[in-house]
């Protein structure tokens, strides 16, 4: 039963991550109610893995925090939305560190190229003005499926 809750969870999760890019590509906001669907369902993740308080979960809770800390500053900086923020942080609660660190570069290669092609189109429109927003959420989107496809398709080998 373990496994089918797991795999439930990582479902959830995936469609919530493809639901935050896909607004955050046509809004520029992702729904406060999706970063906390993430968050609340990390403990489950935890208990359906069978992570222990000490020292699991309290691990990822201290990285988390300090993940969420760190792209919080490059928020107050008006580097990064709020919500693209709130994502990251959330998403900070099911990854162990390895697969944080490797979403978090997936995550910057994404953004770095998402940036450079929407750069490219207002070049090619030739149009001026307001400064630039980046649907960052579409970047930490990708990287995080990226990251979680090992454990999604390794059960089913």
């Amino acid at each position: 039963m373990g496994d089918v809750f797991s795999s439930f969870l990582l479902v959830a999760l995936g469609l919530l991550l493809v639901s935050a890019g896909i607004q955050d590509a046509r809004s520029r906001e992702i729904a406060n109610w999706k970063n906390i669907a993430i968050a609340l369902l990390a403990p489950l993740w935890w208990w359906s893995n069978g992570l222990q308080l000490w020292p699991d979960v309290a691990l990822q809770l201290g990285v988390a925090s300090l993940v969420f800390a760190f792209f919080a500053g490059a928020f107050a900086l008006g580097q990064m939305g709020g919500g693209d923020v709130k994502l990251i942080g959330a998403l900070a609660l099911w990854l162990p560190v390895q697969p944080l660190i490797w979403m978090l570069l997936l995550m910057s290669l994404l953004g770095g190229a998402l940036t450079v092609l929407m750069l490219g189109e207002r070049w090619i429109r030739r149009q001026k003005g307001a400064a630039l927003e980046i649907p960052y959420g579409v970047a930490i989107a990708i990287a995080a499926l990226i990251v979680l496809r090992e454990p999604i398709f390794n059960q089913f080998t």
